[in-house]
């Protein structure tokens, strides 16, 4: 049987770290953080407050693409956040050697920027929500994956995502 790969997806400041972790324990899977995966010049960039381009983008993209395949070539199943905003992103990441599967968490402008603003020690600044909204494009009706939204806790979050998903093989129920 072939690992998976859920990658916990959405805009800065919908909750993809909290609830990944909570489903990394749940599902007792290794899991990582997209942003371990910027190159500085991406992170100088943002700090700064300028959008990355998708030329920006890519490199960040196979690394955790290659993060993927690597637990994927041992039969390890993990957990990944990736805010995974346009289609072609979450392309590459299905070139993953593994099941690669989305959960979106989806919500307001206005409920991530409050979440953003009170948010410390973190490079993203709220100035860029709006470019990341801006790129967003929702899963697809042919893309294996859930979307979720971020109105309840992160505890109901992973309940629902765990009561709509295969724990085992983690696909997506429509």
């Amino acid at each position: 049987m072939t690992a998976t790969c859920l990658v916990v997806m959405g805009v800065a400041g919908a909750g993809k770290s909290t609830v990944a972790q909570l489903l990394a324990q749940q599902l007792d899977r290794p899991s990582a953080e997209a942003d371990e995966f910027h190159p500085e010049a991406n992170i100088a960039k943002m700090t700064a407050g300028v959008p990355l381009t998708d030329e920006d983008r890519l490199p960040w993209l196979w690394r955790i693409r290659d993060w993927v395949t690597r637990h994927s070539e041992s039969g390890t199943s993990t957990i990944v956040t990736c805010s995974s905003l346009k289609r072609t992103y979450r392309d590459v990441l299905r070139q993953a050697a593994a099941n690669v599967r989305f959960l979106h968490l989806s919500g307001s402008p206005e409920t991530i920027e409050g979440r953003l603003t009170s948010r410390s020690g973190h490079f993203m600044p709220s100035s860029l929500l709006r470019s990341q909204f801006d790129d967003l494009e929702p899963l697809h009706p042919d893309e294996a994956g859930l979307t979720v939204d971020i109105v309840d806790t992160p505890q109901e979050i992973v309940r629902q995502t765990l009561a709509a998903l295969d724990p085992g093989a983690c696909h997506a129920a429509r």
